[in-house]
């Protein structure tokens, strides 16, 4: 969620001709990141929760990948980039060891 906010953020100060690009991308990406986890979760088996995890990982990327336009068109400075940067690559952390826990418990 507060990377979700922290993307939010930075989408506002993106310009109004991003608002069906960039802008959107972002945010989409950001929200489908514990969107993904949440329904994944609700899904009730290990497998999808598993996959969804995944898709979420997905998203993180989409993320990391569309922060970096944002940067290279210099509509934010790269400053602005480096805590989102940290934030993605906690939430990959997070997302990995509970990925690999949950394949863990599957297999034995």
């Amino acid at each position: 969620m507060d990377l979700g906010l922290e993307v939010y953020a930075l989408t506002k100060r993106l310009p109004e001709s991003e608002r069906f690009g960039l802008v959107s991308q972002l945010r989409r990406a950001a929200v489908s990141v514990a969107s993904n986890i949440a329904e994944g979760y609700g899904r009730g088996t290990t497998a999808d929760y598993i996959r969804f995890l995944r898709g979420a990982r997905g998203s993180l990327y989409e993320i990391d990948t569309q922060a970096l336009f944002c940067v290279r068109l210099e509509y934010v400075p790269a400053d602005t980039y480096t805590p989102i940067l940290d934030r993605i690559n906690e939430c990959g952390r997070i997302l990995a060891a509970l990925i690999r826990s949950l394949e863990d418990k599957r297999s034995t």
